[in-house]
């Protein structure tokens, strides 16, 4: 006698595809949390990288503030909450030195900074400065680093750290003397630890 070959019942072939779809749900899960991990990691890192750079920027500022016996009792560096305002000494090639007032603001999330045009006169470096601290710089804005929401900033004194809180390099506390170095700590979208920069205030 012929043996009737026998197929897959309907059944059968329904369990085969059901199993088939929930391993291809899993698959779709793990595959799209992945690509979500890829571009948040993705995202934090170009973050960080403007960030590092808006700190590099503003240590080289920091580093060439102008000596105080330059511009005698003028202020030399403005720090309070969301805004730094500095006067730096600006070496162009095969020119004259020259001051700029230099300043950092986080406005609307979005840290920006701004530098004057260089002058050799002090009646002039006193309206540039007035303009940056009174919102009435004319100057172009660079747009440094987005989803800032707040920074901050301390000074290093003989009597250790002491939180920004105006006109430098006249302390806060009379009795701690000029700062030698500045914190700037600045907290970001989504990330619950902020971002710390300590350097040096070589001019002061």
């Amino acid at each position: 006698m012929r043996r009737r070959a026998r197929g897959f019942t309907l059944i059968e072939l329904l369990v085969a595809i059901s199993i088939l779809a929930i391993v291809a749900v899993l698959g779709w899960r793990g595959l799209d949390g992945i690509i979500r991990s890829r571009g948040a990691l993705t995202a934090q890192m170009e973050q960080t990288r403007g960030l590092q750079l808006a700190f590099a920027q503003l240590q080289s500022d920091c580093a060439n503030l102008v000596p105080q016996t330059l511009i005698g009792t003028r202020a030399i560096l403005r720090a309070e909450d969301g805004r730094i305002t500095l006067v730096r000494v600006s070496l162009g090639e095969n020119e004259p030195t020259r001051l700029q007032v230099v300043s950092y603001r986080v406005r609307d999330g979005v840290l920006t900074r701004r530098e004057s045009a260089g002058t050799r006169d002090l009646v002039q470096l006193d309206t540039l400065w007035q303009a940056a601290t009174g919102d009435a710089d004319p100057a172009d804005g660079v747009a440094l680093q987005s989803g800032v929401q707040r920074m901050t900033m301390r000074f290093w004194t003989t009597q250790g750290w002491v939180q920004a809180a105006g006109v430098m390099p006249a302390p806060p506390v009379p009795a701690v003397g000029a700062p030698s170095g500045m914190e700037v700590s600045m907290n970001l979208d989504g990330v619950e630890v902020p971002m710390i920069k300590s350097f040096l205030l070589g001019a002061l």
